[in-house]
């Protein structure tokens, strides 16, 4: 199994972090010293915000500064302020498109192979024809996406996770058939797949949860994971909100189960990404992260 590890640079700049996030070349210098590949870009300030990086050589040169750490970037987490592509506002989900674009090329200017959507909205309590409404729609804007970014080279792919709608087994698994397009597919957070798919966390009712959790939900996903994160979970909620991403070895996370899992659905993409967002001593387990990682790798390869 070929495999490179990046960590979500969001970690430095969330939570904790918030009043004062590290800096991008604080990080990259650390992760050279540990021997990482990449690093997943936040698509905000302080670190990949695209109004910061207007020109195309602007955005080649922090290509070109973060490869100078030996880094290349995996990922790219765009930041669509909060303008949902499932809501009835019709001006609000243009202005998700036309946000969506200005990532996308971001995103191409870098090289950058895949951007990270979501659905925005917190997890909904609507149901009937309020509840179709909004799939419908977030359905059509993600296979209307999609296209986009394929002309560029770019992949989508969805995080789910409790603190969004849509976050259930079965509407994940209908969300990818529903969409409908070969560039959309699923970004594999284990925390997040584990609170949705064993825990049942913020789902509607009735909570729907699988008897095999997260590693069973990494088989049903067969030929539709496009990139994935690796952390523990602790089975609780941060802030009551999303997924505790907790440090590896501090949760209930069988993580050799679930690596062979999702390797045997599929997944034959190079990037493995540790997230620790919102754990708010990110920086202070970051080596003992990346050990845990390359033996886990290693073990699979």
């Amino acid at each position: 199994m070929k495999a490179k590890v990046s960590i979500g640079s969001s970690a430095f700049a969330f939570g904790v972090y918030a009043s004062n996030p590290l800096p991008l070349d604080r990080i990259a210098g650390r992760l050279r010293e540990l021997n990482f590949q990449g690093i997943e870009l936040l698509g905000s300030r302080p670190y990949g915000a695209p109004d910061d990086f207007t020109s195309v050589s602007d955005r080649r040169n922090l290509a070109k500064t973060l490869l100078a750490y030996g880094l290349e970037i995996s990922n790219y987490g765009a930041d669509f302020k909060n303008q949902s592509p499932g809501s009835g506002e019709e001006d609000q989900r243009k202005n998700y498109r036309e946000l969506f674009t200005k990532n996308l090329e971001f995103c191409a200017d870098l090289e950058i192979p895949s951007i990270r959507v979501d659905t925005v909205e917190e997890p909904s309590n609507a149901y009937g024809s309020a509840y179709a409404d909004a799939w419908k729609r977030v359905a059509e804007t993600w296979h209307e996406c999609a296209g986009q970014a394929e002309k560029k080279g770019v992949a989508v792919v969805w995080e789910f996770e409790p603190g969004f709608m849509f976050n259930s087994p079965h509407e994940i698994l209908r969300m990818i058939n529903d969409v409908d397009h070969k560039n959309f597919t699923i970004l594999f957070d284990s925390c997040h797949a584990h609170m949705c798919a064993a825990v049942g966390a913020r789902q509607q009712e009735p909570v729907e949860r699988l008897a095999g959790g997260e590693v069973e939900l990494a088989g049903l996903l067969k030929n539709n994971i496009g990139y994935v994160h690796l952390i523990d979970s602790d089975n609780s909620l941060h802030d009551n909100w999303t997924s505790t991403h907790a440090p590896f070895g501090t949760g209930v996370i069988d993580f050799d189960a679930l690596v062979e899992v999702i390797v045997a659905s599929g997944y034959n993409e190079e990037w493995w990404t540790i997230d620790l967002c919102f754990w708010p001593k990110a920086w202070e387990v970051l080596e003992e992260s990346k050990i845990f990682m390359d033996s886990l790798l290693e073990r699979h390869d």
